[in-house]
């Protein structure tokens, strides 16, 4: 009966206005006037029993709801298009029309046949299907462990019917693996992250997969899978859709070997093309949601969105005690589950000494002793139980060797007051920090990089270089070489760096530093500016303080869009805390000036400091923070 429904609507469908017919859809990439930016929508299941909202399974869209998104696209201008017509438009071929949607569908779930299939036929969409192909194949009595209960064989597309679609002409199979949409143990402690960029930890070796055993089980993996596909329906595919759009340009390098070059994840929501199509963002179509909530999601401008982001040590997690250990880490993710920040700023190096720089790490590494093996862990438990976005926090020049001779050839002269730091413009030093940089990648989830304080070069220091604009790009251009150090295993990684709000106040300061403000907003994705009027001797005035750095900060960044303020929360002079009632103060006074992007330190989760309704009501970044009583 559902199917004898769905074949009656799709020839309803064929005859509405609003449709574009399949010979419109068809030729769209061929219309000259356009633009080469692309939107990517991503579904998974489409069901008919779909609960309007908190269904169990959250990817699954309704019947109902999928076919009001295509008749809302088609009748607002949007226009769908295939992957061959994206790669057309990469090559230089045509231009994409304007408005351009691909659709694609993960997992090869048999929704997309019965319930997919002929609303894209009615409607002529051009959907691109990424099917794992170990679940096609699977074996009677074998199931799948697929969320909101087992699926077995019948719940996945068959071979048959993808051929059937394949030869519509509107459907495209791609590669979602073929045994890699699964999670595999990632650190000593047994947390589980995606296979297909993690270097599995063997706690029977207690070692980690090497870098040529991990190419090779995901060569062996993606050659599987695409010599399945070509078996089965004539083609190799063009086109990887990694498991929850993890990737690296390691795993994508492997792809492109293979033929598969394309690629997607989930990052973003719409971009421009260029001739490299490997790592396409993707929309993900999540919590059933009706045309108003698709509209919302496809018009709402994302850059007015603030940033609240919580400066966590490291160090205060680490117990040299396990179980103690434990007990820190349910701490701080509890209390970044009740406060509510966009962002954690999660230190990576190990500086119990307390003097700015890196004594050891907290991942394995080929320079430094490891402290602990740790911020995986801590990271990933951020991401999935408090659910924030996780940036690594990295000195860029403050790593200590520990060998003598070494520290002595490749660091800067050491004076008193100053952090230790490497001479950026020593080949030796570099390589070794942007190793540091890469090895953080391999061993760990973020999302973004915190370039710390330490990355500064007096007026005295490197003067070969010349003035203060050669040393500010010195640092800044070596800043961009760790960070594409980490993205060989992390890609699309964002960037903030820290700056002493003394630069801003008295730009005769840049002299002192090597850093300006200008310059980073032209270099980073944001400033984490340090507005610390305790820090800066400001303490009896801090409110007039503060109106002079933002009045500062608005000549060169006047919708404060690129620059947080970064507020302390403890007056190191007299190691106290701020007062809550100062600090929210401070807060509603940056809010009433424009400041968009706020952030503190320290965060003190064990001795609540700041106070956790302070930090909520001031700092979070929930509309509504306030817990119910």
């Amino acid at each position: 009966m559902d199917r004898l429904i769905l074949s009656l609507l799709a020839c309803w469908l064929l005859l509405l206005p609003l449709s574009a017919s399949a010979s419109q859809s068809a030729g769209a990439a061929s219309v000259t006037a356009g633009s080469d930016t692309l939107l990517v929508l991503s579904y998974h299941d489409i069901r008919d029993d779909v609960a309007r909202k908190g269904d169990p399974d959250a990817y699954a869209a309704s019947t109902q709801n999928f076919a009001a998104h295509l008749d809302w696209l088609s009748g607002h201008g949007y226009r769908p298009v295939s992957l061959s017509d994206v790669q057309a438009a990469a090559r230089g071929e045509r231009r994409l029309p304007a408005k351009a949607v691909l659709l694609t569908f993960d997992d090869g779930l048999r929704s997309v046949y019965t319930h997919a299939f002929p609303l894209l036929r009615a409607y002529g969409y051009p959907a691109l299907v990424a099917v794992v192909t170990s679940w096609l194949d699977l074996p009677a009595g074998q199931q799948v462990d697929y969320g909101p209960r087992p699926f077995t064989g019948d719940d996945f597309l068959t071979w048959e019917q993808l051929r059937e679609m394949q030869a519509s002409g509107l459907v495209e199979v791609a590669s979602h693996s073929h045994d890699l949409h699964h999670g595999v143990t990632s650190n000593p402690q047994g947390n589980i992250t995606p296979a297909a960029i993690t270097r599995v930890y063997d706690p029977q070796a207690q070692r980690y997969e090497s870098e040529a055993e991990y190419r090779a089980r995901i060569r062996s993996d993606l050659a599987t899978s695409a010599a399945a596909i070509e078996r089965e329906l004539g083609v190799r595919p063009r086109a990887i859709v990694w498991p929850y759009a993890a990737y690296s340009s390691i795993s994508n390098g492997i792809a492109e070997d293979l033929g598969m070059t394309v690629s997607f994840d989930l990052e973003g929501r719409e971009q421009k093309l260029t001739a490299n199509l490997h790592g396409l963002a993707r929309l993900l179509v999540y919590n059933n949601p009706n045309v108003s909530d698709l509209a919302y999601e496809l018009r709402h401008d994302e850059d007015v969105q603030g940033v609240r982001a919580m400066q966590v040590d490291l160090d205060y997690v680490y117990d040299a005690d396990p179980a103690q250990q434990d007990r820190n880490l349910d701490a701080l993710i509890e209390r970044v589950k009740r406060i509510g920040p966009s962002h954690v700023f999660l230190q990576a190096f190990a500086d119990p000494d307390g003097n700015g720089s890196a004594d050891a790490l907290y991942f394995p590494n080929r320079h430094l002793p490891v402290r602990a093996d740790l911020f995986n862990r801590v990271a990933w438990q951020l991401k999935t139980r408090a659910e924030v976005k996780v940036f690594a926090w990295l000195p860029v020049l403050g790593f200590e060797p520990p060998e003598a001779q070494q520290r002595r050839e490749l660091a800067l002269p050491e004076r008193d007051g100053d952090i230790f730091r490497l001479d950026p413009s020593n080949p030796r030093a570099r390589q070794l920090i942007a190793d540091v940089y890469e090895d953080l990648a391999v061993a760990s989830y973020f999302e973004g990089l915190l370039f710390h304080d330490d990355a500064y070069l007096r007026d005295d220091e490197l003067a070969a270089l010349g003035g203060a604009d050669a040393r500010t790009r010195l640092l800044i251009d070596f800043t961009h070489e760790l960070k594409a150090s980490a993205e060989r295993w992390r890609p699309k990684l964002a960037t903030v760096r820290n700056l002493y709000a003394l630069t801003v106040l008295r730009p005769e300061s840049q002299q002192w530093f090597g850093q300006r403000l200008d310059s980073f907003i032209d270099a980073y994705d944001y400033t984490a500016l340090m507005a610390m009027p305790w820090m800066e001797g400001a303490h009896r005035r801090p409110q007039a303080w503060m109106r002079e750095l933002t009045a500062a900060v608005r000549q060169h960044d006047p919708r404060f869009e690129k620059t947080l303020f970064e507020l302390q929360t403890v007056d190191w002079r007299k190691r106290r805390p701020i007062p809550g009632k100062t600090l929210q103060a401070l807060v509603r006074q940056l809010q009433a000036d424009g400041v968009r992007h706020l952030g503190w330190y320290p965060d003190d989760f064990i001795g609540d400091q700041p106070r956790l309704q302070d930090a909520r009501g001031s700092l979070s970044a929930r509309s509504f923070p306030y817990e119910e009583r």
